[in-house]
């Protein structure tokens, strides 16, 4: 199929796919703690808490590849890929019908990396550990479709495909 032009496929299909890395730590009592970082300077959701390394994949890039770059780009810490642990794949709308609203996200758990978490780029305003038996108390906003990830978590009810933003049928 070409575009009325002529000059090219016309795509009727796409997805923007992003990763996201949730670093996680044992504490001494054996609950999990997660890093979150607080968004600021990015134009979307910013002032809302969100996973602590997240980012789109970059076209050529595989999901794996995508998740160690940002965690290094965002948290400074070097990860290895046999380190990412699958933990679910969202698919999310905004229902816009526009491709950049159509969107597939990757959330791996990574509990091995090297170095010290830190803030390394002006998109994020603070990072805390925040215990995931404790995440109603965590300051509020959180990023809706990351809360739900962050809820299922906690409860141990995460599934290996998450749904975000579609009617319910």
């Amino acid at each position: 199929m070409s575009d009325a032009s002529g000059a090219g496929p016309v795509h009727r299909y796409r997805v923007v796919p992003a990763a996201y890395v949730l670093l996680l730590r044992a504490e001494p009592d054996g609950t999990d703690s997660v890093l979150l970082q607080l968004r600021a300077g990015t134009g979307f959701m910013d002032g809302h808490w969100a996973c602590g390394a997240a980012g789109h994949v970059e076209a050529g890039e595989s999901v794996l590849a995508g998740a160690v770059r940002e965690a290094a780009e965002e948290l400074g810490v070097a990860v290895a890929p046999a380190d990412l642990l699958p933990l679910t794949v969202m698919h999310r709308t905004q229902g816009t019908g526009l491709a950049i609203d159509e969107r597939v996200d990757f959330f791996l758990g990574c509990r091995s990396w090297r170095g010290e978490p830190r803030l390394q780029e002006d998109k994020a305003a603070d990072l805390r550990w925040v215990r995931l038996d404790a995440l109603g108390s965590l300051p509020e906003p959180v990023v809706p479709h990351e809360r739900l990830v962050l809820d299922a978590l906690a409860a141990g009810t995460l599934t290996p495909v998450t749904t975000f933003g579609f009617a319910q049928h």
